[in-house]
């Protein structure tokens, strides 16, 4: 019988802690929003790492597993260079905000997405042949450009950590990826990465230095309904 998913968090520097994890965890993708290295505040870590230094340390977390990482697109090809691989597949994740920057990439690194696993309302919903396909209950697959607003300081899911992402995009990371794996997250922050394999029901490993943000992440797994309908 195949024990039931489960999810769990733990304290503590992934740096010393995440090696035990990948030892104990059958099918491991690392799947992270990590610290982006420009200048966050962050309660239990500095933003503001030597260049060669950060890269580094992302090569020596991810680089040995299957992963995916979102980031600035500039900040994942030096990864890329870094750790001599290319990625399956590249999804951009866009948003309409009030910054200079506005999208995110997310490569899948050592694994490939499968986006039929996540459906998306048509673009064409008027469509006579569309409208037969939304009558049977079918939706869109999903495409490898994705637009999803950022958590603000205005929107229902925000906590107190100062980056949050959002479930949406960790929805749809977690669910174009094969079921059977465990997710580990290093840089689990305020556990939107759990949360969302929750909502899957995918087994989860979250790993956070500050014990504020682990305690907000702790809260919010568990109080997460499985396969909840939440867009």
């Amino acid at each position: 019988m195949t024990p039931a998913p489960h999810q769990r968090m733990i304290l503590g520097d992934c740096r010393l802690v995440l090696p035990e994890v990948l030892k104990s965890a059958h099918d491991p993708v690392l799947v992270s929003d990590p610290p982006f290295n420009i200048g966050y505040h962050y309660d239990s870590h500095d933003d503001t790492m030597p260049h060669d230094d950060y890269h580094a340390m992302l090569a020596d977390l991810f680089a040995s597993h299957p992963h995916v990482l979102i980031h600035y697109p500039e900040a994942l090809h030096e990864h890329s260079r870094t750790i001599g691989r290319t990625p399956e597949r590249v999804v951009s994740w866009c948003y309409n905000s009030n910054t200079p920057r506005q999208h995110r990439d997310i490569p899948f690194y050592g694994i490939k997405p499968d986006l039929r696993r996540v459906g998306q309302p048509y673009k064409n919903p008027t469509d006579k042949r569309v409208m037969r396909l939304m009558a049977a209950g079918k939706s869109a697959r999903l495409y490898d450009w994705w637009d999803v607003n950022q958590v603000k300081n205005v929107s229902a899911e925000k906590t107190d950590h100062p980056c949050q992402m959002p479930l949406e995009v960790m929805y749809r990371v977690v669910g174009v990826l094969p079921p059977h794996v465990v997710i580990v997250d290093p840089f689990a922050g305020s556990g939107t990465t759990g949360v969302a394999c929750r909502v899957w029901n995918r087994d989860f490993v979250g790993i956070e230095i500050d014990p504020k943000y682990h305690a907000i992440a702790e809260q919010r797994i568990a109080t997460t309904t499985v396969k909840e309908e939440l867009f």
